[in-house]
């Protein structure tokens, strides 16, 4: 009897821990060498700063709902708007770096829509006449689903009537792909998934003969296979620069897929190295936690640390006034006082003699051998000069 209550016990345990586990993955923890799962593709641990960062977002269980369209309702248009309701997780994009926490939103088998922003519908055109489904899961910044209780939901509705496509079995487990999609510009690529209706695989492995079956996820990269049994994002290496394919598929214990929509799907992704993309950056380390916090909280603002200026910047210590000299270029000329001023030589006027001593300069003489003026030889025409007597000089008696 005692032994029958402690396996009771021990079996509740069990399945408390399981639920827990299936609704909050455990925590991902560095590996101390990479696995390997495929010839080309290894399993490795999560970037270090995303790890970080991955803690202030545990406060956090967002609980999603799909306002409109209503669950099986029949719309006459081929237009849909689709709006959202998110408790418990804001939903933002970093202005700066591009990135936050976010809906991935899955119409149909299409590759997910990011919406970062509630407060506009998301409208969908040009829709097929028929059933169509709406998935729906709160994401990380990183892309990562969470994956607590409320955290994803899914609605089934039609065009003008009802079709057998797109309307997965709820009674049936339904795999849901998320990542990888896209272009990537570095390496680990994370891959991640949801999982709705999936048994725990404790409860399913505690009897191999009652009907609760066990499930595996088998992925396939770039034709390499191998196979999963947790639920929880892993990040790999191996991926070749261009195209890369890659396939998830859901299965039952046996190995065998189980049969339901959206439980065989394949992506197209290409891998860019040294991509400058902000997930890129986070993925290499090339960001700090500090640099990049933005992503998780709405409104952080990053402090910039108080730090020296750098050497370029430093301001040249300069002696105190009393001490602070002219430089010599701008030292003034120092003068004379006034009174020992002296004009420049160039200045000084010439110094001439006074006006009694000025003689007029001789005018230049014609003939430079005599001084007495040459009259022109008498003619026969002219006759020369007759000097009177009265007009000769008489002499001062004074003189004499």
């Amino acid at each position: 009897m005692l032994l029958t209550s402690l396996m009771a016990a021990a079996l509740v345990l069990n399945l408390m821990s399981c639920s827990a586990r299936i609704e909050q993955p455990k925590e991902l923890g560095a590996k101390t060498a990479p696995t390997q799962l495929a010839q080309n593709i290894s399993e490795v641990s999560p970037p270090a700063v995303i790890q970080e960062l991955r803690d202030s977002l545990k406060i956090y269980r967002p609980q999603v709902a799909i306002l409109s369209p209503q669950p099986d309702e029949v719309l006459q248009d081929t237009t849909v708007n689709v709006r959202f309701q998110v408790q418990d997780l804001p939903i933002f994009k970093n202005p700066d770096l591009g990135l936050g926490p976010h809906l991935h939103v899955i119409l149909d088998n299409q590759p997910y829509i990011a919406v970062y922003d509630l407060n506009e519908p998301l409208t969908f055109q040009d829709l097929a006449p028929g059933t169509h489904t709406l998935r729906v899961f709160a994401s990380r910044p990183w892309h990562e689903s969470f994956k607590n209780e409320g955290a994803y939901t899914q609605t089934t509705f039609h065009l003008f009537t009802k079709t057998q496509d797109n309307n997965p079995d709820p009674a049936l487990p339904l795999l849901t792909y998320s990542r990888p999609t896209g272009t990537y510009g570095a390496e680990p690529i994370m891959l991640d998934f949801y999982l709705t209706n999936a048994p725990l695989h404790l409860v399913a492995q505690q009897n191999s003969e009652d009907e609760i079956a066990d499930w595996r996820i088998r992925v396939t990269i770039d034709g390499e296979s191998f196979v999963i049994d947790r639920w929880e994002p892993i990040y790999l290496k191996g991926f070749k620069p261009g195209k890369n394919w890659v396939q998830l598929e859901f299965l039952d214990e046996l190995g065998n897929p189980v049969k339901n929509a959206f439980n065989n799907t394949v992506r197209l992704i290409t891998y860019e190295p040294k991509g400058k993309d902000t997930l890129s950056k986070l993925i290499r380390g090339e960001l700090s936690t500090t640099a990049a916090r933005g992503i998780v909280e709405p409104n952080y603002s990053a402090q910039k640390p108080v730090a020296s200026p750098e050497p370029a910047a430093t301001p040249e210590l300069l002696p105190p006034a009393s001490e602070i000299l002219p430089e010599p270029a701008a030292t003034p000329e120092l003068l004379p006082p006034a009174s020992e001023i002296l004009p420049e030589p160039a200045a000084i006027p010439e110094l001439l003699p006074p006006a009694s001593e000025i003689l007029p300069e001789p005018a230049a003489p014609s003939d430079p051998l005599s001084p007495v003026e040459l009259l022109p030889a008498p003619s026969d025409e002219t006759s020369a000069p007759q000097l009177h007597p009265e007009e000769a000089a008489t002499p001062d008696p004074e003189r004499a």
